[in-house]
């Protein structure tokens, strides 16, 4: 909750100082590139050093490195300093810290809770990213507005608050973890399990071509100015609507989680997620539309949490970073890309086109995944799964 909440902070505070600096749209989308070019360019040495060395450190070490960019832009900023070369060395810092922190985070997360109730855990953790992606901008506004630093010294805060919670943090039993030197073998043994495995390859698949395909949020404000013909306001309430949606239903199956057909909710998940944004697409009603974005953030979640929990459950604990780490980039990857696709359909056939063939291409993303992957669509428990995978696992071994 504090590294989600300081990341969504800090995203308004950069984002909105580099503006205020250089005036140049450019300028902002450097800043997001500065931010995944660490993980594109490490993304198997991260994935190695998260199966290699205890996960809490490694994570520990990321939340103060961050801690030190963040004070480091609060000191410049106070001073009126913050340059754009400064501004982009210290969000390059904080890729950097990121890239590190992703996978040994989502690596931990087994060795911390049982099994049995990692599906409820899972949900927990989307909740909490959620809260954050709500809040986490509209506190940085109002803190912003009082004072530009103000937001960098309560991400530095927080940050080290996480860096101290994950030193007290225990774990069940120790991590089993990679040893011997690193070889070409190794480093990419998280690549290759991915390849063998037709059910993580089939989950990490179907989240790739569903977010590549249906990236309807890049368009809101086309929708917002020249279809449903509302300002500022209209704007802002149709890019909370995903969230809210999302927030929803992670705390519903944070209590509830899915324990039955979960390979099916989660095609279904999808499958909704693209009638979804098809019905986005053809609105012109603020209200149906904001429903349907409701509808498409709550899909999104309920399948993210599915999929990441069959990807925990079905990686080896050894190869637990490598694999996250892959996963983290595909995520990365086709949001970045599914705006440029979404850009570039409403560029050719207008954004209602682009909305509807971005929705009818997830449903047979979701279909074809299905026929191509069936053993996915049949897992009824996570835990039945992780019973069937033991014979991969053991064949994986020996690569790390």
């Amino acid at each position: 909750m504090c590294t989600s909440l300081s990341s969504q902070m800090i995203g308004v505070a950069v984002g909105w100082q580099m503006y205020d600096v250089t005036h140049s749209a450019l300028a902002l989308g450097f800043v997001g590139l500065a931010q995944f070019l660490p993980l594109l360019l490490l993304v198997f040495v991260v994935g190695h050093v998260a199966d290699r060395f205890d996960r809490r450190h490694i994570a520990r070490i990321c939340e103060l490195v961050e801690a030190a960019a963040v004070i480091v832009l609060f000191v410049a900023t106070i001073r009126h300093a913050a340059d754009p070369a400064l501004i982009y060395a210290m969000v390059s810092v904080l890729g950097l810290g990121r890239a590190f922190e992703s996978p040994a985070q989502f690596a931990l997360l087994p060795n911390v809770v049982p099994t049995a109730i990692l599906p409820a855990a899972s949900a927990r953790v989307s909740t909490a990213q959620q809260v954050s992606t709500i809040t986490g901008p509209a506190i940085a506004g109002l803190l912003y507005a009082w004072h530009p630093a103000i937001p960098y010294g309560i991400a530095g805060v927080m940050y080290l608050t996480a860096a101290l919670m994950m030193t007290l943090m225990r774990t069940r039993g120790k991590s089993v973890t990679t040893s011997g030197p690193p070889t070409r073998e190794s480093v990419f043994a998280g690549l290759a399990f991915i390849r063998r495995s037709p059910l993580v390859l089939g989950s990490i698949s179907l989240d790739l071509f569903a977010v590549l395909l249906g990236g309807a949020t890049a368009l809101l404000p086309i929708y917002a100015r020249d279809i449903l013909m509302t300002g500022p306001w209209g704007l802002g309430l149709l890019r909370t609507a995903p969230a809210v949606g999302a927030l929803t239903v992670s705390l519903f199956i944070g209590r509830y989680p899915i324990r039955r057909h979960a390979g099916r909710v989660m095609f279904a998940a999808v499958t909704m997620f693209g009638a979804a944004t098809i019905v986005f697409g053809l609105s012109h009603w603020l209200v149906l539309s904001f429903a349907a974005l409701v509808v498409l953030g709550s899909s999104d979640v309920l399948s993210v949490v599915i999929r990441s929990t069959l990807v925990a459950i079905l990686t080896p604990d050894v190869m637990r970073g490598r694999v996250n780490a892959v996963n983290a980039l595909f995520i990365g990857t086709s949001n970045q890309l599914g705006e440029f696709e979404s850009g570039v359909t409403a560029a050719l056939f207008g954004p209602i086109g682009a909305c509807v063939m971005g929705g009818v291409g997830t449903i047979l993303v979701a279909i074809a995944c299905w026929r191509i992957f069936p053993a996915l669509a049949r897992i009824d428990s996570p835990v039945e799964a992780e019973s069937g995978v033991s014979a991969l696992a053991s064949k994986a071994a020996p690569a790390s």
